[in-house]
């Protein structure tokens, strides 16, 4: 199992670099950077994170499409595999919040089918055009620099069966972001097998990875009271889409408590369940005991997302000398 860190983008290129020596020395297997409306675009930090990561991959959590054309997605992409060696992976999404953009994420399968495929054409070289429902590419038009790699590894983001089954026809994995659910590893396998065998893949090609808000530190209340905070903010959108939440009445009263914005609301009416099954909490042996969990549920990936513990570097710390190694022992 690999095991990821990731990262907001609300930083200084100082404290990005400082981050990077950090996490490097560590062995984290993945650092992925958020790319979220509002907050500096994933590629920046990833530029400057990379050169300090000697042999991790590294990449964006996600890019979406509608913001981005994927021609400068593929040249974004591009760029971090020279700058990272040959260590980029690239994550792709529907998006969230594009409505206070005035866009409309219209057929987002397609629209994600072809993103991927076109940046797959313009990394490889071909010269021919590219003729999807959705995006053009003229023949002849191809790339004005040599990528150092024809193809990288792809991650789809989602929650859904219709993208985890997109997912076994053209991409390398999966997340399933603000889960730490071991359930959900097996809700969507099967319909990514049924889009590896459509593809005539071989099995197991995709994997799986789960990634959710962690708080880690040796006060252990204190650690879950922060992360019930963290996760009230995003409870309501996520926790319908996992199918093992059956509580409807629970639902309807987050929901109903997060459109007021009464977020407080959500957090005090989070169980110690319900908790387990959104964030990564508690002391190092709460959190390894987690991630063995989501281990036997068939998660090839496991990632810790923000804010890391009560005070940030002390929760990265933590993760790295008691986490990793409990894990890797």
């Amino acid at each position: 199992m690999d095991l990821s860190i990731a990262f907001q983008t609300n930083k200084t290129p100082s404290e990005y670099e400082a981050l990077a020596m950090l996490v490097d020395g560590y062995g984290f297997d993945v650092v992925s950077v958020y790319n979220d409306l509002l907050f500096q675009p994933a590629l920046g930090p990833l530029l400057l994170m990379a050169r300090y990561l000697t042999r991790t991959r590294i990449g964006p959590a996600v890019l979406n499409p509608y913001t981005v054309h994927p021609l400068e997605i593929a040249g974004q992409i591009a760029l971090l595999d020279l700058v990272s060696q040959g260590h980029a992976y690239l994550g792709l999404g529907r998006g969230a919040w594009l409505d206070g953009l005035g866009l409309e994420a219209r057929r987002p399968l397609q629209t994600l089918r072809e993103a991927v495929l076109l940046i797959r054409h313009l990394l490889a070289g071909r010269a021919d055009a590219f003729e999807g429902q959705i995006f053009k590419l003229a023949a002849g038009a191809t790339l004005q620099y040599r990528p150092l790699r024809s193809r990288v590894p792809v991650m789809l983001g989602t929650w859904g069966p219709k993208t985890a089954r997109l997912a076994g026809e053209v991409a390398d994995e999966i997340k399933i972001g603000g889960s730490a659910n071991p359930s959900m590893a097996g809700h969507l396998r099967p319909h990514i097998d049924a889009g590896l065998a459509v593809a005539g893949r071989r099995a197991g090609a995709v994997g799986i990875c789960l990634g959710a808000v962690a708080v880690v530190d040796e006060d252990r209340e204190a650690a879950r009271t922060l992360a019930r905070r963290e996760v009230a903010m995003y409870l309501p959108v996520v926790a319908p889409l996992d199918p093992s939440v059956t509580d409807r009445e629970w639902l309807d009263r987050i929901t109903a408590a997060a459109a007021r914005r009464e977020y407080q609301a959500v957090e005090r009416d989070i169980s110690d369940e319900i908790l387990d099954r959104f964030a990564f909490a508690g002391r190092p042996e709460d959190v390894v005991r987690q991630v063995e969990g989501l281990r036997a549920g068939g998660a090839a990936r496991v990632e810790f997302g923000t804010p890391h513990g009560l005070d940030a570097t002390r929760g990265i710390k933590l993760l790295g000398e008691r986490v990793l190694p409990a894990l890797r022992g």
